[in-house]
C-alpha cells in the first residue's frame, strides 16, 4: 500500500510540473503576440502591452475565487476547469483572426481600436484566469506532496525551474513560427501555434482525468461541511507573506522592465547605447530570465538541506547589495557585449541582407570594414536606405555600463523568492491552505502595480534612481525573512 501510494504521489507531483510548465507557455504566449498588435497599430507599445496586462489582471478577479474552488471541488476538478478556461480562452484569441478586423468600435488617441483586437483582449484575459487557478492549485499541492517545509519548497522550486525553462522556449517557438514580424504580421500568421496550444490543453485535461490527485481537505459524500471558525487572515505570517507576494511579483517583473528601457534608450539619460540598444537591451534582459532558471535548480538541489527561511533571507540581502552597486557605479564603468548577446559580424550582414544588399557587397562589406571600403558602397547603402554610419554602427562591438551586470544577477536572487515565500506563508495553515493560495495569486497583481510605479519614478529622477523602490521591496522581504515569517498564531486549530 505504502508502494502504491508513492507511485501515486510521484504521477501528481509529474502532473504539477506539467502544469507549472503550462503556466509559463499562456502566460508568455502574451508578448510574443503583441508584437503583431504593436505592429499593426503603427508602433504603439502600450496597445502592444494590452494584452499582458489583461493577462495580470486577471488575477485581481479570480484569485479568492480560485481559492474556494480548492476547498469546495478540489485540486483536481479546478485543474480541469483550467484546462477548459484555457482552451476557450486561447480560441477566443483565434477568432480575433477571423473576424473584425475592419469594424472600428472607438478612437484612443490616433488609433482606430478595431473588433478584433478586443476579442483578442478577451481571449487574454480568459486566459488569465486559466493561469490563475493552475497557480493556486500547483503551488500549495506541491508543497502538500513535499510533506510542507524544506521539502516543499524543494519540490515548488524544482517545478519552478520548468516553469523558467518553459518561459525561455515559449518566445523561441514563437519565434521560429512567425518568423519577422512586420505590420503586415496578423494573427492568422500564428493560427498554426494556437491550434497547437489548444491541443496540448486537450491532450492535459485527457491526463489529468485519469491522475489520481489527493484532496486533503475536500468534503466528500455526506460528511457536513465544516465552518471555518478562522480564515488565512487570522495568521500573521500569511497576511505579511501576502503582500510579500504582491511586492515580489513587482520585483521580479521591474528588474529586468526597466533595465531593458535603460539599455534601449540612447539619450543621456539611458544606458548611451547609440546603436541597437533595443536589441541589445532584450537580450541582456533575457539572461535575467535564464539565471532565474539556474537559481531555481540551485534551490531544488539545496532545500532539502538548507531552509527555505534561511535561504529567503540570504537572497534578500544578497539583492539588496546587487542593486547597490548598481546605483552606485559611475555609468562610464562598462563592459564590451559578449558575442553570444551581439555578434557584430552577423548582425551587420542581418541589417544589409533585410535592406536588400547584394550577397556580393556584403560579402566585400564584411571582409572589409573599413571606413575607406563602407564609402565604396555608399551608393548601395544609401539606395537600401542605410547611412554609411549606421553599418559603422553595427559593426562596433557595444559597451554597457557594469550596473546591468549586477541587475541581471538579480534573477538568481528572485528565482527563489516566490517559492520561499509562499511556502513560509501557509507553514501550520492546514486546513486554510487552499484559501490563502487563492489570496496570493489575487496579489500577483502586483506585477502590474510596482513596474508601473518604478516607470514613473525613472521619468522622474532617472533609470537608476528608481531602483530605490525596488531596494525597499526587498528590505521588506528580508524583514519578512528574519522576523515576519514567524507564525505566532499556534493556538488556532487547522486540522
Amino acid at each position: 500500500m505504502n508502494q502504491q501510494k508513492q507511485n501515486g504521489n510521484l504521477i501528481a507531483i509529474i502532473t504539477m510540473f506539467f502544469l507549472f510548465a503550462m503556466i509559463s507557455f499562456v502566460t508568455n504566449l502574451a508578448a510574443p503576440f503583441g508584437t503583431i498588435w504593436k505592429n499593426q497599430y503603427a508602433g504603439a507599445n502600450t496597445l502592444g502591452m494590452m494584452g499582458n496586462m489583461m493577462n495580470f489582471l486577471a488575477y485581481l478577479f479570480m484569485g479568492i475565487p480560485a481559492g474556494n474552488m480548492l476547498v469546495k471541488i478540489g485540486y483536481k476538478k479546478t485543474a480541469l476547469i483550467a484546462m477548459a478556461v484555457g482552451f476557450l480562452g486561447l480560441f477566443t484569441q483565434y477568432l480575433s483572426s477571423l473576424v473584425g478586423a475592419d469594424v472600428d468600435v472607438f478612437n484612443m488617441g490616433a488609433y482606430a481600436i478595431k473588433l478584433n483586437f478586443i476579442i483578442y483582449l478577451l481571449g487574454a484575459f480568459i486566459c488569465g484566469f486559466c493561469v490563475c487557478m493552475l497557480n493556486t492549485v500547483v503551488n500549495p499541492m506541491l508543497n502538500l506532496l513535499g510533506g510542507g517545509g524544506n521539502k516543499g519548497n524543494q519540490l515548488i522550486q524544482a517545478g519552478g525551474a520548468l516553469n523558467s525553462l518553459s518561459g525561455t522556449l515559449t518566445p523561441l517557438f514563437v519565434g521560429v513560427l512567425i518568423g519577422t514580424v512586420t505590420p503586415e504580421t496578423a494573427m492568422s500568421d500564428v493560427t498554426p501555434l494556437l491550434f497547437i496550444a489548444m491541443g496540448v490543453f486537450v491532450l492535459s485535461f485527457i491526463a489529468i482525468s485519469f491522475v489520481a490527485i489527493p484532496e486533503p481537505h475536500l468534503h466528500k459524500g455526506n460528511v457536513k461541511e465544516e465552518k471555518f471558525s478562522h480564515s488565512p487572515w487570522s495568521f500573521r505570517h500569511t497576511v505579511l507573506g501576502v503582500f510579500g507576494i504582491f511586492v515580489y511579483v513587482g520585483i521580479e517583473i521591474g528588474i529586468p522592465g526597466t533595465l531593458n528601457f535603460y539599455l534601449a534608450d540612447s539619450s543621456a539619460k539611458g544606458a548611451g547605447i547609440l546603436f541597437n540598444g533595443a536589441a541589445i537591451g532584450g537580450a541582456i534582459a533575457a539572461i535575467y530570465w535564464l539565471l532565474m532558471l539556474v537559481g531555481r535548480l540551485t534551490s531544488t538541489v539545496i532545500s532539502g538541506k538548507v531552509s527555505t527561511r534561511t535561504q529567503l533571507i540570504t537572497v534578500s540581502g544578497v539583492a539588496i547589495l546587487f542593486i547597490l552597486c548598481a546605483i552606485f557605479l559611475p555609468k562610464s564603468v562598462g563592459i564590451n557585449v559578449p558575442q553570444v548577446v551581439y555578434d557584430p559580424i552577423a548582425k551587420t550582414s542581418e541589417i544589409l541582407t533585410e535592406a536588400g544588399v547584394s550577397e556580393t557587397e556584403i560579402a566585400a562589406i564584411i571582409a572589409d570594414p573599413s571606413e575607406a571600403n563602407l564609402q565604396k558602397h555608399e551608393a548601395s547603402l544609401t539606395a537600401a536606405n542605410l547611412k554609411v554610419s549606421d553599418i559603422e554602427g553595427s559593426l562596433e562591438t557595444p559597451k554597457v555600463p557594469m550596473s546591468a551586470l549586477f541587475l541581471v544577477l538579480c534573477g538568481l536572487c528572485t528565482s527563489i523568492m516566490w517559492g520561499g515565500i509562499f511556502n513560509l506563508a501557509v507553514e501550520g495553515l492546514g486546513k486554510y491552505t487552499a484559501q490563502a493560495s487563492g489570496i496570493f495569486m489575487m496579489m500577483v497583481v502586483g506585477g502590474g502595480i510596482f513596474p508601473l510605479l518604478q516607470q514613473v519614478i525613472s521619468d522622474s529622477v532617472g533609470y537608476m534612481a528608481s531602483y530605490w523602490l525596488i531596494i525597499a521591496m526587498l528590505a521588506y522581504l528580508l524583514f519578512y525573512g528574519l522576523i515576519g515569517c514567524r507564525n505566532i498564531n499556534k493556538d488556532i486549530p487547522v486540522d
